[in-house]
């Protein structure tokens, strides 16, 4: 992240197995950051501020439930917010919890999704906040054994819980990796994520595959949940949002570095997915992070 960014160094110590932070506050004074524990963030009362994970930003409503993984960017600012007590509850478990063999094993399949889909940030439905946050808010009461079995628990029910979101672009930290379960796809994605900046073609990677063009296209959409063309085009705005954040590089030169061989296709597309140009991501972004702005 080249300094830019705030590395916090977490209270988590190594002789426990998670922290855990109730509070309440007026504003939001802690600049974007990152850390190597997860962290399961729940804010209440604040409509209006601006919440970024990673190259994700948004405002959000009164109700806030996020799972951010292992060094992802992340913060919570006041923006729009009008004023009041704002309730938080924040959870930090280590990344080493969850022994990766113990990971592997079948009981474990929805909880191993889940922190690996926290690798870009998880924001959770209300119905399911609603569900989880009476746990949450006497999870301190809890002692010992018993408050990591309830910590498990939760984290359970959050990954067979419905309509999540995942919120940040999927190549836009490269430092953690995601498995996919298949060989095939791995290939895949190693090879979009090697060749995002050429003329990649759905031909090609069907031969990677050793697949014919309609069967891979069936086989891709069903692995990834969503087609090869829409997985190759955030693919490329995780690297330009990278490349506006942590590079001095015009606009120009990012789109057509990271694949997009017209500008206002690309603007147009970045508008779509983020709700923002990119000169706007840029400003928004580096200002919540302290960082000298580029334009």
């Amino acid at each position: 992240m080249g300094g830019k960014l705030l590395r916090e160094i977490t209270p988590l110590t190594q002789n426990d197995c998670f922290t855990l932070f109730a509070r309440e506050k007026t504003v939001f004074d802690f600049p974007l950051h990152y850390h190597e524990e997860f962290e399961l963030n729940f804010i209440q009362h604040a409509t209006g501020a601006k919440r970024i994970i990673g190259d994700h930003m948004e405002e959000i409503n009164d109700l806030e439930l996020v799972l951010v993984g292992p060094n992802l960017q992340h913060g919570w600012f006041t923006n729009k917010h009008q004023g009041g007590i704002v309730k938080e509850i924040t959870v930090q478990f280590h990344r080493d919890l969850f022994d990766d063999k113990f990971l592997q094993r079948n009981q474990m399949s929805f909880i191993r999704s889940l922190l690996e889909r926290s690798l870009r940030g998880i924001l959770f439905s209300r119905e399911t906040i609603t569900s989880i946050l009476p746990r949450l808010v006497l999870l301190p009461q809890k002692q010992g054994f018993d408050s990591v079995l309830e910590l498990m628990s939760i984290l359970h029910d959050l990954s067979i819980s419905r309509n999540i979101r995942i919120l940040s672009d999927a190549s836009f930290r490269n430092t953690e990796t995601l498995s996919y379960n298949s060989r095939r796809i791995e290939k895949i994605m190693k090879y979009l994520n090697d060749n995002f900046d050429k003329n990649v073609s759905l031909s090609e990677a069907a031969k990677i595959a050793a697949m014919t063009n309609v069967s891979f296209s069936r086989f891709f959409k069903l692995k990834i949940g969503k087609t090869f063309v829409d997985t190759l085009i955030e693919i490329r705005l995780g690297h330009a949002s990278r490349m506006l954040i942590e590079t001095t590089h015009g606009i120009n030169e990012i789109a057509y570095k990271c694949g997009f061989n017209n500008i206002s296709n690309f603007n147009r597309i970045f508008r779509k997915k983020k709700d923002c140009t990119p000169k706007e991501f840029r400003l928004a972004y580096t200002s919540s992070s302290g960082v000298r702005t580029f334009v």
